[in-house]
């Protein structure tokens, strides 16, 4: 019998696997001690978990997904333990905001932050879709991360809005306003419309044709005074909006303000009462009022 030869690395001394690559031979050095160690104990650590705790799964038919281990934990049963009491501690608190009213929620720390984290929560699963994360707005839908209100901008009016919506058909007391379509419903000529969105671009500081200004201003005064006022700043009580700055809920080029008179985009919001209980639609209040500054 012919005797395998070993082959020892004349540098290090080491005998090698007999692989080589390159030219360079692979030593056959031992493990650390240190690593055998830790591999021991974790092997020892794996098997004393699947006695203590839920860990190997069950054969079919045997009714358990796994055992459930001598120490009978359950992250399920936990969990549901821990939501209780969350929910618990949050009935607690939403009954406070109940029996408070909006200016005690905000003058009472505590219960001020509560209706904030719990406003937040309910703004991203309810609000966000329209109004964006944070209230940031889009078009045709309001910004809220300001302090320029269609309506009532305090907290009360907003509750209100919030409870009520706009222009909600099943809502007796919903916010509710309609600007007229003056050029689908052949109220105004192309012509006057045209005219119109100049004496409206003017008003809110821009360049304009001071002719088609001069030609527009009747038409103003009798077809657009009695919602946005003589000097077009507009009428909160009625949802009239301001005319004179840079906000536009549907855009403020021309030809956006030219398809708003003609066509008149009158915009609903959901009433959420019946679908959010009343701490939640206090809580959005008291969150939407702190988005904007909050108006007294």
């Amino acid at each position: 019998m012919t005797e395998h030869k070993k082959d020892i690395d004349e540098v290090s001394g080491v005998e090698t696997t007999g692989h080589s690559w390159d030219g360079i031979k692979e030593l056959n050095n031992p493990l650390p001690r240190w690593w055998l160690y830790v591999f021991y104990a974790s092997i020892v650590w794996a098997i004393g978990y699947m006695i203590f705790m839920p860990a190997i799964p069950s054969l079919p038919g045997m009714g358990v997904n796994n055992t459930p281990g001598l120490r009978g934990h359950s992250d399920r049963a936990q969990v549901a333990q821990e939501v209780a009491e969350l929910r618990s501690g949050r009935s607690e608190a939403a009954s406070q905001l109940v029996t408070a009213s909006l200016s005690e929620i905000e003058n009472d720390l505590t219960l001020q932050q509560f209706a904030l984290a719990m406003g937040e929560s309910a703004f991203g699963d309810n609000c966000a879709t329209c109004h964006g994360a944070g209230g940031r707005g889009a078009k045709g839908y309001p910004m809220l991360a300001d302090d320029i209100w269609l309506w009532d901008g305090t907290l009360e009016g907003i509750e209100t809005t919030l409870r009520h919506g706009i222009r909600h058909t099943d809502d007796p007391d919903t916010r509710r306003n309609s600007m007229p379509a003056y050029g689908r419903d052949g109220m105004l000529t192309p012509k006057e419309i045209d005219d119109l969105v100049q004496y409206v671009l003017n008003l809110s500081g821009r360049e304009a044709d001071q002719a088609a200004i001069d030609r527009a201003a009747p038409i103003f005064a009798t077809q657009c005074v009695t919602c946005h006022g003589a000097d077009g700043k507009g009428n909160r009580q009625l949802g009239a909006p301001n005319l004179t700055d840079h906000e536009w809920l549907f855009g403020g080029e021309p030809r956006d303000i030219q398809q708003t008179i003609y066509s008149a985009r009158n915009a609903h919001m959901p009433a959420w009462q019946g679908r959010l209980d009343d701490p939640t639609i206090k809580a959005l209040a008291v969150y939407v009022h702190s988005l904007g500054g909050g108006e007294k």
